[in-house]
């Protein structure tokens, strides 16, 4: 997993990845966030735009944005809980 702070939002480089990584890595960097701080998670596998939602909802977390980026996805998650 790849983070860097930017603006106070964590962004997780997972371009390359396949399932279920995108969704572990984006556990992992919600796990160390406070409630109220964002993640953008930028992924190319195509699973990851079913996954991400459903990890979300099972988590009751906030998904702010879903953006298309050429080949690849901008997911933006809200630390709820």
């Amino acid at each position: 997993m790849s983070a860097r702070s930017d603006d106070d939002v964590r962004t997780v480089d997972c371009l390359g990845k396949a399932c279920p990584v995108p969704v572990l890595d984006l556990a992992n960097a919600v796990a160390g966030m406070a409630v109220g701080e964002e993640v953008v998670l930028v992924a190319d596998d195509p699973g990851a735009t079913v996954d991400i939602p459903v990890w979300c909802r099972m988590r009751s977390q906030q998904l702010l944005d879903v953006a298309a980026t050429g080949s690849a996805w901008r997911f933006r998650v809200r630390k709820a809980r």
